[in-house]
């Protein structure tokens, strides 16, 4: 382009846009000794511009804290042609949970390593492990018990019964055609009389009528309800209860109370789940590690700018100014991403990769400067030495980047959680970099030298 100023120009643009995006809202700010306060709302300058929705950065588990938990399925009992189907059906059972508990932003994700189905669970801001394996771990399986043989009852072997049961019914207890597939919904109640909480069932409408029929025909007998093969309660029946509803009491808590009509109302895990690792990142600790990688990052970023300024003087005072706007670029698309539903989520490792990326920033830029520099030696102009160095450091940059590029792919492919989070952040970094060093960095020398 002969004329750099249109595209000098746009470059300003695009940086104020991002200075918008990146900088975080404040109010009361004073200036030295000046006794103007200034103000900054984000969320309502959006607001104005038809954008509802707040953009933030989306922090992952170790700088927001949370729990995380590696799940192993038993695929013992499944078919091999039918263990991706049991472990997706798995999946999204615990999506539905953890939607329903209203944990925000969480990740539930699969993974296969070698015979082993796992499924990998982040909750971003919750940090009771009890409560996640209540919750994810729980098979939910609910199923309705009753003494002696009727038409609607299956004689189960012993092996099978839930534990408990026989205290309460016998040697010969019989599991109902009723079970937790017959649930409409269910939702915490409290005991009039206690206080205490409880879950309140709804039937469906098949599901009242075999309700009916198994109270009809145990007045005055004990009818158990068990959960994940353990008897929860087991009341006796004093009149049949026709209205389709039931109630589970026992020593629960609000939260306790919470987790099991959350797991009842998301149905039944197809296969069982056992804890294969988990662990609990405080939010301190995850503000910590936040940190300690900002100060690093800044630390390096200045370093860089004090080398590249010693070694190239002027050049390295543009790169420098390059380089702040591929930084403000860069967490502007991070922070923007949060607007669609392929949010980047920022992790310890993806901020090692962004600074990673820098360092490549710095590298396309040195390529250029020093074929600059021979371009110079050979006495030509330093318009001319410009435009011939960009052209013969573009090949070189592009051939580095294009390597860099398809490692971040494999990668995300074949990697899981931090590794992938790490190789996307790397990506992009990289791809603006390219820009920041043959656009930006070329349109600011031309525009200076003309």
């Amino acid at each position: 382009m002969k004329n750099p100023r249109l595209l000098f120009w746009f470059i300003i643009f695009l940086t104020v846009i991002s200075i918008f995006i990146v900088i975080p809202s404040f109010s009361n700010l004073s200036i030295g000794s000046l006794k103007t306060k200034l103000s900054f709302n984000q969320q309502d300058l959006l607001r104005r511009i038809g954008i509802k929705n707040a953009i933030d950065f989306k922090k992952g588990l170790d700088l927001q804290g949370g729990t995380s938990v590696v799940l192993k399925a038993d695929m013992s009992e499944i078919s091999q042609t039918k263990k991706d189907e049991a472990l997706n059906s798995a999946k999204m059972v615990i999506q539905k949970r953890v939607d329903l508990f209203g944990v925000t932003e969480p990740i539930v994700e699969t993974s296969k390593v070698g015979n082993d189905y796992r499924i990998i669970v982040e909750l971003p801001g919750v940090s009771n492990f009890d409560q996640v394996k209540s919750l994810i771990g729980t098979t939910a399986k609910l199923t309705f018990w009753e003494q002696g043989a009727t038409g609607s009852a299956q004689i189960t072997p012993q092996k099978n019964l839930p534990l408990g049961l026989t205290q309460f019914l016998g040697e010969n207890p019989k599991q109902t055609n009723l079970t937790g597939n017959d649930l409409q919904s269910t939702s915490v109640t409290f005991d009039q009389n206690t206080g205490k909480p409880q879950v309140q069932l709804v039937f469906t409408s098949d599901g009242s009528k075999k309700f009916a029929d198994i109270t009809k025909r145990n007045v005055g007998k004990i009818v158990a309800i068990a959960l994940d093969n353990q008897v929860i309660e087991a009341p006796r029946v004093n009149e049949p209860i026709l209205s389709g509803d039931a109630v589970i009491t026992g020593d629960f808590t609000v939260d306790t109370a919470k987790t099991l009509s959350t797991a009842l109302n998301a149905g039944a895990l197809p296969i069982p789940l056992t804890t294969l690792q988990s662990n609990v990142i405080g939010p301190t600790l995850g503000m910590s590690s936040l940190q300690k990688s900002l100060f690093a990052g800044i630390i390096g970023f200045l370093i860089i700018v004090v080398f590249m300024v010693v070694l190239y003087g002027g050049l390295g005072a543009i790169a420098s100014i390059a380089l702040v706007i591929y930084t403000l670029l860069v967490l502007a698309i991070f922070k923007i991403s949060s607007l669609s539903p392929y949010a980047i989520t920022l992790t310890l490792s993806g901020i090692a990769g962004f600074i990673l990326s820098i360092g490549m920033a710095v590298d396309a830029n040195i390529l250029i400067f020093e074929r600059m520099k021979e371009e110079l030696r050979q006495g030509k102009s330093k318009t001319s030495a410009i435009e011939v160095g960009f052209s013969r450091a573009w090949t070189s940059i592009r051939d580095s980047n294009i390597a860099t590029l398809i490692t971040s792919m494999v990668l995300y492919k074949f990697g899981t959680g931090t590794v992938q989070g790490f190789a996307l952040v790397l990506a992009i970094g990289v791809i603006v970099s390219m820009f920041s060093a043959i656009v930006v960095t070329r349109t600011f020398l031309r525009f200076i030298y003309k």
